[in-house]
This record gives C-alpha cells, sequence and structure tokens, in this order.
C-alpha cells in the first residue's frame, strides 16, 4: 500500500519538540521527505534528524528565525537547493508570553505576534514564489482554538491565532486559482512538554470539559496535517480544522 505522502517534501517550522516534533515523524512515516526548523535547540533538532531517517526519507535541520523576513527567504533558498523542491509548508513556530493586559509588557505582546504571525506571513510570502512557479503548494497554518474563543491571560496569543486564520482565508483566496491550498488547524490541549508541568487536578478538570473525555496528542494534530498535505485533500482550501476532542462545539 502506497503511503499518502510518499516523496513529497515538507519544510515544518519549529519542529524539534512539541507539536511540530509530532508533525515531523508523522510525515516521515507517511513517506514524507522532511525539512524543519529549530531556533535554539540544536541537541533535539539533531536527535529529531537521525530519527527521521530511520523511517527512509530524507531529512535536515536548519537554524533559522521565521519571525525574520531575510531568514525565511534564505531557509526556502536552502532548502530548495538540498531537496529541489518544497510541496508542503507546515507554519508551526509559536510561543506563549501570557499575562493579564495590566500586566502585560509591550516585549511581551510583540514577541509573540512576530513569532507567531509575523512568521506565517515570513515563511508564506517566502514560499509563494516557488508555489506559482509549481502551480502548486499546501500551506498548513497550526492555530489554535484560543483564536477562535479567546482566553484570559492570553490576549496577544489569541490575537496572533486569531490573526492566522483572517490571514490564511485571505491567502486561501488569492492563491486558490494557482492550485494552491491553504488552510488552518486549531489544536485544543494537546499533551506536550509545556503541560508536562501541570497538576492532575487542572488535567482532570480540562478532560471534563472534552466531550471526549482526553488530552489531545501531538499525533491527533499531526494526522489532520497529514490530510491537509496530501492529495486527499485536493478540493479543501481556506478552513479552519479543529483538533480539540469536540471542547468548542
Amino acid at each position: 500500500m502506497s503511503k499518502l505522502l510518499n516523496n513529497k517534501i515538507a519544510l515544518i517550522t519549529g519542529a524539534s519538540r512539541g507539536i511540530g516534533r509530532g508533525i515531523a515523524l508523522a510525515f516521515a512515516k507517511s513517506g514524507c521527505n522532511v525539512a524543519f526548523t529549530y531556533r535554539s535547540s540544536s541537541k533535539e533538532a539533531k536527535e529529531l534528524e537521525k530519527e527521521l531517517t530511520k523511517f527512509s526519507v530524507r531529512s535536515k535541520s536548519y537554524k533559522s528565525d521565521a519571525s525574520s523576513l531575510i531568514d525565511s527567504n534564505r531557509l526556502i533558498e536552502d532548502v530548495v537547493r538540498d531537496f529541489q523542491s518544497v510541496d508542503v509548508l507546515v507554519n508551526n513556530a509559536g510561543i506563549t508570553k501570557d499575562n493579564l493586559l495590566m500586566r502585560m509588557s509591550e516585549d511581551d505582546f510583540d514577541n509573540v505576534i512576530n513569532t507567531n504571525l509575523k512568521s506565517v506571513f515570513n515563511m508564506s510570502s517566502s514560499v509563494q514564489r516557488l508555489f506559482l512557479k509549481q502551480r502548486k503548494g499546501s500551506i498548513i497554518n497550526i492555530g489554535s482554538i484560543v483564536g477562535l474563543k479567546g482566553n484570559p491571560g492570553q490576549s496577544n496569543y489569541a490575537a496572533s491565532k486569531a490573526g492566522i486564520i483572517g490571514f490564511s482565508k485571505s491567502l486561501a483566496l488569492e492563491l486558490g486559482s494557482r492550485n494552491i491550498r491553504v488552510n488552518v488547524i486549531a489544536p485544543g490541549f494537546i499533551e506536550t512538554e509545556m503541560t508536562d508541568n501541570l497538576s492532575e487536578n487542572i488535567i482532570e478538570n480540562w478532560k471534563n470539559n472534552i466531550p471526549l473525555k482526553r488530552i489531545g496528542k501531538p499525533e491527533d494534530v499531526a494526522n489532520a496535517c497529514i490530510f491537509l498535505a496530501s492529495d486527499m485533500s485536493e478540493y479543501i482550501t481556506g478552513q479552519v480544522i479543529q483538533v480539540d476532542g469536540g471542547m468548542l462545539t
């Protein structure tokens, strides 16, 4: 049986850990060659690179800052030089700097917007020239249900993720006639290194508010990404797919 992403080439930002790492592993298992970025976790990046090649695919990590347009342009050039092309871009890089608005600094607001939202502009802008030339491509932007419903103490994060949705819908309309698809995945509460420090009580409370009664795993988000990266979704663009166990229903 042929794998869903056999011989495709994907570029994933912020993949050295968490959801990004889960996406990279799932793509490799599906036969996809994976280029991915990291900002500071070089040890984890090299370990992941080695792990991905076990699935008989090509893999390479790149130190790059997606919040910089210069870095983003250079990254696309480097990946095309090494892999000859890119079929799928997954904009996953993201940070949080949570605080109530009355205590939030301008730097904390700007850093979250630059890393989470401006990076999506930078990477999409950099890859679109290649996709236009190929007349084909899939851009998958990782949002959040917080961008749909808001969350106290996360006005910066919510703004960045809501911005991703508006940006993606607009870009889908711009690029649809060139066979370039743009979609958003909005994860709910997903188990990552960031949730490891939460108490059992907090996790149980979250579970009780989720109809499927469990915390999501990076693989749950990755499976939705595989669908949007594959030819099975070739008539889907401009959509937001919630991967939240029914939390926001």
